[in-house]
């Protein structure tokens, strides 16, 4: 396919261009994970778990994504 007609595809909210896309060599860029132990004192713990079933997320999902947004603000802040 020519990039134009994919330019086209990508463009049009009627085509999927999923199907043309080879996604078995796609990485995801600075997603490389690494495990950590971390310990929450239960009260912590009971808070996350209570948003987390709030959103329909798991506790793992909120940390994650309130980490990412208070590291975010952190280097916006000092940029």
């Amino acid at each position: 396919m020519k990039a134009k007609e994919f330019d086209r595809k990508f463009d049009s909210d009627e085509e999927d261009i999923i199907n043309d896309l080879d996604l078995s060599s796609a990485k995801r860029v600075n997603q490389v994970q690494k495990r950590v132990n971390v310990d929450f004192p239960v009260w912590m713990i009971e808070s996350l778990d209570k948003e987390a079933s709030r959103l329909g997320v798991t506790r793992q999902s909120i940390i994650k994504v309130w980490l990412a947004e208070r590291l975010e603000t952190q280097q916006s802040h000092h940029a």
